[in-house]
């Protein structure tokens, strides 16, 4: 692995959890060979804290200047012209690079590098309105959205956000592009919402009377959804963490069951229970 110099490496990025960018660096280059997986080949916006989570974020789609020349890039078009140079993390010396920038949560394209234009997998974000609402609900969302997928021949699986919900996705075949791949699951959207009365895929919020949201806007291209095992910006440093799908039934399943702390030693004893999806 190529030598990652840390900066400030006692720099506190969790103030009321005492949590550095060392250990930070240290989390990634251990969750590495699961986490890469998901990330390799594909483009990155680097959502970064310079100053610490309780400071204001930089979400940084180019590669930052001075970014070492082995870390792998691509050059993306976009909509309106031009083009950006981003980031992919390859590997476990690029995770660790993005501790080193104060990169504390990644996120990635839902389509590689060799063809941008074609995702491989399509992604829900079980978004709730509000603190308040249970995650019960979110995770009976997810069951239903999954049971739907199921019986349309998609395969769904399961992702904590670390936030507030829940994701689900479904591996593709490369054979449509961004927008078709968003208007399909837009219907999906539609069609379990009609049959869940908790999900809705209203947009706006003051119409959405409580209820939680499908929300597949991630699917367009150039937009981005929290990589799996990224850390995220709040106390306790929870870390969007894949789930096996039965872990959906679990009554104490929170979208921050799982920490930087944590992370680890689930993978040691359970490994990644997304180690397939690359294959479905």
């Amino acid at each position: 692995m190529a030598d990652v110099k840390l900066s400030h490496p006692e720099k506190v990025l969790f103030p009321a959890d005492g949590i550095s960018k060392a250990d930070l660096a240290d989390y990634y280059e251990a969750v590495a060979p699961a986490m890469v997986r998901h990330t390799r080949d594909r483009a990155m916006n680097l959502w970064r804290w310079n100053a610490g989570i309780e400071r204001p974020v930089v979400v940084q789609q180019a590669i930052p200047k001075g970014a070492p020349e082995w870390v792998a890039t691509v050059e993306v078009p976009r909509r309106r012209g031009g083009n950006v140079v981003h980031a992919m993390a390859n590997d476990a010396a690029t995770l660790r690079w993005l501790a080193q920038v104060n990169c504390i949560t990644p996120h990635v394209w839902t389509s590689r590098a060799d063809r941008l234009d074609r995702p491989d997998r399509m992604i829900f974000d079980l978004d709730p309105p509000d603190e308040g609402v249970e995650f019960d609900l979110i995770r009976e969302g997810a069951l239903a959205l999954g049971e739907h997928l199921r019986s349309i021949g998609l395969e769904p699986h399961a992702m904590t956000s670390g936030s507030r919900g829940i994701h689900v996705l479904a591996p593709l075949r490369r054979t449509k592009g961004h927008d078709a791949v968003r208007q399909w699951a837009a219907e999906i959207g539609v069609a379990v919402a009609e049959k869940q009365e908790t999900l809705t895929t209203e947009w706006r919020k003051n119409k959405r009377e409580g209820r939680i949201l499908i929300d597949t806007a991630r699917n367009t291209y150039a937009q981005t959804t929290v990589a799996p095992y990224a850390v995220r910006a709040k106390p306790g440093a929870p870390v969007a963490t894949p789930l096996r799908w039965e872990e959906l039934e679990d009554s104490k399943l929170r979208a921050n069951s799982h920490t930087l702390a944590s992370i680890p030693a689930r993978l040691e004893s359970l490994g990644d229970p997304w180690e397939a999806l690359g294959r479905e």
